[in-house]
Formats: C-alpha cells, structure tokens, sequence
C-alpha cells in the first residue's frame, strides 16, 4: 500500500480507532497464551526443581514455552489453522466450541481480546497517541493478565509482578509519566510492607496464612506506578470488592469462610481503577494524585 493510501485512510476519523482496535485484539489474543501458558511453565520448573532437590533426574520433556508449540487445542491438542486463531471472530464462527473436538472453548478467550482492544481504546482517550499512553496500555495488560491467572489458579507470577514493579520506578523517570521518583519509591515500599505487616499479623493471630506473598509484589508494584497516593485507594477497591465475592460465593453455598479469595485479581482491579478514574474519586483528592487521566 503506497505511502499516501495510508495517509488518506489515517485521515478518517474511523480509521485510527478502527487500527488501534485491531492492534489491540492482537495483543489480547497474546495475552491469552500468557494466561494459559505460564501457570503450566511454573509448575513443570516447580516440579523438576523438587526432582533436582531429591538427586531424581527429571524425566525428558517436550519444549514447551511462550511461543512453542504453536496454538493448539489443550484437550484434543489438535493444532489450529490460522481460520481458527483470529482474535474473537473465529470463536464466534466457531460457535465457542473446538473445530475438532467440539470442546468448549472458554469464554474467557474472546473476553481478553476484547479487552485488549478496549484497554488501548481508552489509553489512547486519556492519554492521546503518546509515550504515556504506550506505558500505562503496559501497565494495564500486566493487570490484566494477573487478574485473570490469579482468578483461575491464584499465582501472581514473579515474571510479571516484579518486571512491572521495576519499570514503574523507570517510569517515573519520564517526564509525565507516573509519580515523582521519590514518591514511586517510596509507593512500592510502602504497598509491599503493608500486606506484609497485615501477612504476619493474621498469621499470629490465627495461626494462618491471610493472602499469598504475590500479593505483596503486586502491591509494591502498583505503588510504583501510582505513588504512595495511590496506595489506599487500591487497597480500599479491592477489599470492597473482596468482601463482596466472599459473600456471594457464601450465600450461593459454592465457598466456605476457609476458601481463598483471589485477592490479587481485586489488586488489580483497584489498581486499574485509581489509575483511570482517580480523579473522579474523592478519597484520592487530597494526596495530589498524578500520572491519571486529565
């Protein structure tokens, strides 16, 4: 396509978000292999490091990683035509169900893509087409992708929560982009030592562990991100909405007050909340949030 093709069709307003939509589906359909792959990755590293630590040789296996073997169905392990790998409309064409198998194909699928999209769209609305906006579209996929693993399997993977925890204090190192330096710092000490003051205090009291250690990096995290401002008003969204699946899985009968709530993917939510809308939310007023939405 020749140079001023492309010009002419970038100067309709449809085109731009019409692009960013299918860059970020793009992005959504990657995340998704990240979703289901990297719980797999740590727990065959898990497993062969226990065999390394009892002198048992672990058993050869096939690559297996982010990027091999290719998409595949995970029950008739059926590899998939490029037909059938288009971000959400090859699930709608497909009925939600595997060509091969008939399997259902989650939901949660064609949900990530979508959300993809939707997480640039809104980068792009606050943030314009920016080295900023680019930034916090990072930010809120790696909150993405931990709330979704965390749902399903409640691991806060040190392979996403610490790289966003150092590139939040990088961050602030860009004129606009986060908090100060001093005050992103200060954030991921300040998010980390509270959950692991609230870690120990519940564990002396009830003689149990209250929430996974991921938790802790991942609050640190977006402590850097958002400043130490940012801190209460995460932690106060994801209790709220802790407490409240807590309750529904109680009065559904589906949970017990010892079932684990996955408290990261609350995290998560708090954090990309006060992100976008921390000025529409009065508690953040008097910190001087910074790096949000104007």
């Amino acid at each position: 396509m020749e140079p001023s093709t492309i010009g002419t069709l970038l100067a309709h307003g449809w085109a731009e978000p019409a692009l960013a939509t299918l860059v970020g589906l793009a992005f959504g359909s990657f995340l998704n292999v990240v979703v289901h792959r990297l719980p797999i990755m740590l727990g065959a590293q898990w497993r062969a490091e226990t065999l390394e630590a009892m002198a048992v040789k672990p058993p050869a296996t096939q690559r297996f990683n982010l990027a091999v073997p290719g998409s595949r169905c995970p029950v008739c392990h059926q590899p998939l035509a490029v037909r059938d790998n288009l971000p959400v409309l090859s699930w709608m064409l497909l009925r939600g169900r595997c060509r091969q198998c008939a399997v259902r194909i989650p939901l949660r699928y064609p949900l990530v893509e979508l959300a993809g999209a939707a997480l640039l769209l809104t980068a792009i609305h606050f943030w314009g087409y920016t080295f900023d906006a680019l930034a916090y579209y990072a930010l809120l996929m790696a909150l993405l992708a931990l709330a979704v693993i965390d749902f399903e399997t409640l691991l806060l993977p040190d392979q996403i929560t610490l790289p966003l925890l150092w590139l939040g204090i990088g961050a602030a190192l860009w004129p606009g982009v986060g908090p100060s330096l001093p005050d992103a710092v200060i954030g991921a000490a300040s998010g980390y030592s509270s959950l692991w003051l609230f870690y120990w205090g519940h564990r002396l009291l009830t003689g149990r562990e209250g929430m996974g250690r991921g938790d802790f990096k991942l609050l640190a995290a977006l402590g850097a991100w958002l400043g130490w401002q940012g801190i209460l008003p995460v932690v106060l969204i994801a209790s709220v909405l802790g407490v409240a699946y807590g309750a529904v899985g109680l009065a559904r009968g589906v949970a017990t007050r010892a079932t684990p709530v996955p408290f990261g993917t609350f995290l998560c939510l708090g954090g990309a909340a006060t992100l976008l809308f921390a000025r529409h939310l009065a508690f953040t007023q008097p910190f001087g949030m910074v790096g949000t939405a104007p």
